[in-house]
């Protein structure tokens, strides 16, 4: 549901921040990553990562960032937004930009990786999705068949790698990402704004503007159950890393756990969190796990990432410093960063808090 969206004012500035030298890998002197300064700080110092400093500032995006997300071995973050530009970066000493890759013609709203690392995958509001080879930082392929906005997209986690879409054509796309062509469509009521694959990849999680989450049985292309709770839409859906339990996060400002094992109680909700604002923008939001199952996370309108601990629901840090909505938070796989982009245009790259 997410479109093209204005950029963000002129007047989100960095000039607070002390800027450091760019790196060679800088791309046309324009991507380059800062120290940030006292006051905007995104965590506190523990000496877990490999940063330069606590917490650096990625900017380079001239307009508001949508996607923010690790690779599988946490060497570098991908982000990209209604720039229409997709931006790679080391996640290791000042975070040099190392490539960029151009060809969506219009806002990226999703990004996910190959489980090598190896490529990415990402979906976009011109209806189509694309596969990007990062060994050349060029297009693989154009995935088509969406007639809407593409809202989201996941990566199967075992077995035949295959990728899962959700579209305001109420459409759920299943692709082989060495065919242009999608294997197959499963058609729904309403627009899809999150999805997510189950661990073993025969079932599709979905959420949409209906506010309730569906389970789909991919072989027989039909919803097997559903978790309502949520009174608005469902931007977010994640599968926690023993995959027994589903992350959702809503425009109804809540996060929320659900068991999702074969032979869960008929009531599968969990738990709520909340303390995450949606705002006005009521932008597709996504929250995430950390690498252990411990802690969830999200962003919100009001430019803060907070954070919970996942079994007792106690909120354990809520981090500030963008001066716009985090649309997009995810933790590193080594559990060393945290990562959130936002539509200030920047990108906070900061060790995971104590």
């Amino acid at each position: 549901m997410s479109g093209e969206k204005r950029a963000a004012s002129s007047s989100f500035g960095t000039t607070q921040l002390v800027k450091r030298q760019r790196s060679d890998a800088d791309l046309n002197g324009k991507a380059v990553a800062r120290t940030n300064g006292a006051g905007g700080a995104l965590v506190q110092h523990n000496g877990t990562s490999t940063l330069q400093s606590p917490v650096m500032e990625l900017t380079g995006h001239s307009a508001e960032i949508l996607a923010t997300k690790f690779s599988p071995d946490s060497t570098s973050l991908a982000t990209a937004g209604t720039d229409r530009t997709i931006l790679l970066w080391r996640t290791t000493g000042d975070c040099p930009n190392y490539t960029s890759l151009s060809g969506h013609k219009s806002a990226v709203l999703a990004l996910n990786w190959s489980r090598d690392s190896q490529v990415l995958y990402s979906a976009s509001a011109d209806h189509t999705l694309a596969s990007w080879d990062l060994s050349t930082s060029t297009r693989i392929r154009r995935h088509i068949g969406h007639e809407e906005i593409v809202n989201c997209l996941d990566v199967s986690k075992r077995g035949e790698e295959f990728l899962v879409s959700g579209s305001d054509d109420g459409s759920v796309g299943i692709w082989d990402p060495r065919q242009k062509l999608a294997l197959d469509h499963i058609q729904t009521e309403y627009p899809i704004t999150a999805i997510c694959v189950a661990e073993a990849g025969n079932e599709v999680y979905t959420g949409g503007i209906d506010n309730v989450i569906k389970i789909w049985d991919l072989r027989m292309k039909k919803v097997t159950f559903e978790l309502q709770g949520h009174a608005d839409t469902v931007t977010s859906l994640a599968l926690s890393p023993d995959t027994q339990t589903l992350l959702s996060f809503s425009h109804d400002s809540t996060l929320r756990t659900w068991d999702i094992r074969p032979f869960a109680p008929q009531d599968r909700k969990i738990r709520v969190f909340d303390g995450a604002q949606v705002g006005l923008e009521k932008n597709l939001f996504r929250a995430c796990w950390d690498a252990q199952g411990k802690r969830v996370a999200v962003g919100g309108g009001e430019g803060a990432v907070t954070i919970w601990e996942a079994a007792s629901g106690n909120m354990v840090a809520r981090l500030p410093g963008h001066k716009g909505a985090v649309n997009e938070v995810d933790f590193s796989s080594d559990g060393a960063l945290v990562a959130s982009g936002s539509t200030d245009r920047r990108v906070l790259v900061g060790e995971v808090p104590g």
